[in-house]
């Protein structure tokens, strides 16, 4: 059986106050899964540039395989700021090499051998990478996860992209502003539940629908079941990176047969780990990444 698991997308500095760190919300995923035993696999494009040098060391370094083709425009990078709560904003720049991310043969076979990949809407802003990543998806086996970690960044989504992601997306991750966009796209009524699980019915290849609240907990919702979870109280240093540990944990205890309440229990402990530290990739302890 495969055991490959796809973060999809940006690759990028985050340069945060403290200095700067390799991210992207993709391979932030691609190695969270990495500990849960999974391969873990960046797909992504770099420049032909020191700053692309060093994403290749970062990602060897953490035992990471990927498929990032160098091209002419710089390695992408975030300028980010945080509040006194340690939430981050972020400054995106533009026309780097993540947005020019080419479909290759090395994709199609890679596609065909996964078992779950995670892809947003932020490396949808531009038609190169767009393309090659639905592509990607619409390879990849038919009982393979396609995980859409929505991330609505800035102006960097529309109503038209969401819906292509939903088209192809078999579990869809959320927050709650996030949530309160989708309900001004689609009409949603209700309270959140009732909005997520009007999600679940229009789009007939979701399963799960994550929603995650903040201070206030998170949610999962499947077809047949539901589950709460509160976000426990931690020292937080920064929260860069706790969604995507929260979607990769999530995704690892599925795929590895453990219940929906189980998994979530889990992804909420691995989310709440990485806000108590500095940085989206690190190294996970014992007692979480433990079967």
């Amino acid at each position: 059986m495969n055991d490959i698991i796809v973060g999809l997308g940006e690759a990028l500095w985050d340069c945060l106050p403290q200095g700067r760190q390799f991210g992207g919300a993709p391979a932030n995923f691609a190695y969270q899964a990495s500990q849960y035993g999974w391969r873990g696999f960046v797909v992504s494009a770099i420049g032909n540039d020191p700053l692309g040098d060093e994403v290749l060391q970062v990602i060897s370094g953490k035992g990471l395989e990927y498929s990032t083709p160098r091209t002419s425009y710089p390695t992408g990078t975030v300028q980010i700021t945080l509040d006194g709560a340690g939430v981050p904003a972020y400054h995106i720049c533009e026309n780097v090499a993540w947005d020019h991310i080419p479909w290759t043969a090395e994709l199609e076979q890679l596609a065909g051998q996964t078992r779950a990949a995670c892809f947003g809407t932020l490396a949808c802003r531009s038609d190169e990478s767009r393309t090659t990543i639905f592509r990607f998806l619409d390879t990849m086996p038919d009982t393979a996860e396609r995980v859409f970690d929505i991330n609505l960044r800035q102006h960097y989504y529309s109503e038209e992209v969401i819906v292509q992601g939903l088209e192809r997306a078999t579990l869809l991750k959320l927050n709650d502003e996030e949530i309160e966009v989708m309900s001004r796209f689609f009409h949603l009524e209700g309270n959140m539940e009732a909005q997520c699980r009007t999600l679940l019915q229009r789009w007939s290849r979701l399963h799960t629908v994550i929603l995650t609240c903040g201070v206030k907990g998170s949610y999962v919702f499947t077809r047949s079941d539901a589950s709460f979870r509160p976000t426990p109280q931690v020292e937080v240093a920064d929260t860069v990176g706790a969604g995507d540990a929260f979607a990769a944990c999530y995704v690892a205890q599925i795929l590895s047969g453990k219940p929906v309440g189980e998994a979530h229990r889990r992804a909420v402990e691995a989310s709440a780990y990485v806000c108590t530290q500095q940085g989206a990739m690190p190294v996970m302890p014992k007692s979480i990444v433990a079967n």
